[in-house]
């Protein structure tokens, strides 16, 4: 199993890498979109803000190969954290921001959704999945997992989310469709939880 792990140069490389090393990964650390052609996994990781994470995968030319990989042929992604939120179209952070519209939606500061707690969410927090999702087999539902972020994503389809956690209004955790992944928690500092959710991810079979 090749994994790319693509560095655009926003992205918590090392611990991700190290995960997923650990589960029996070939990991390559993609430094150009042609090193995603014969990967059989691609990871977006992603710290910082939208527009930023948007405009380096715009300028690295990763937008049209992701495009090609993703949609064309179908080569299941896992977006992680900000990699998440731009997988969907669009993000108020800073101004408005396109994003890969792999996953129609809109990226919202989390007062916007009604939190009222601190912002940033940073900690563990329970996440509960819809049944039937793939990315959570094998994980009891209410396990913990772990934030940073100010944002969440709001998906124009409910049918697109596979996970919600409580903070301090229902916020969106994890997205799916078809060979789309995303978590806005980081499955690579989760414990053994996230671990299981990488192991899910590498064990996926698209249709």
């Amino acid at each position: 199993m090749k994994v790319a792990l693509i560095n655009y140069g926003m992205g918590n490389l090392g611990s991700v890498r190290r995960a997923l090393e650990d589960l029996g990964a070939n990991v390559i650390i993609a430094e150009h979109p042609l090193m995603l052609l014969d990967a059989n996994r691609l990871v977006l990781p992603g710290v910082g803000s939208f527009g930023a994470g948007m405009e380096r995968l715009r300028n690295g030319g990763w937008i049209e190969a992701l495009y090609q990989q993703v949609i064309e042929h179908h080569k299941p992604i896992l977006g992680i954290c900000l990699g998440m939120q731009m997988l969907s179209g669009l993000s108020e952070e800073n101004g408005l921001h396109e994003g890969l519209n792999f996953i129609p939606g809109k990226v919202l500061r989390l007062d916007k959704l009604g939190c009222s707690l601190r912002i940033p969410h940073v900690g563990w927090n329970e996440v509960n999945y819809r049944e039937g999702m793939g990315l959570f087999n094998k994980i009891p539902q209410a396990m913990d997992f772990y934030f940073v972020h100010s944002y969440a994503v709001v998906v124009e389809d409910p049918a697109d989310v596979s996970a919600t956690t409580s903070y301090g209004t229902t916020v969106t955790s994890a997205i799916s469709r078809h060979n789309i992944f995303g978590t806005q928690f980081h499955p690579e500092k989760s414990s053994k939880s996230g671990k299981q959710i990488l192991k899910n991810f590498l064990d996926y079979t698209p249709c």
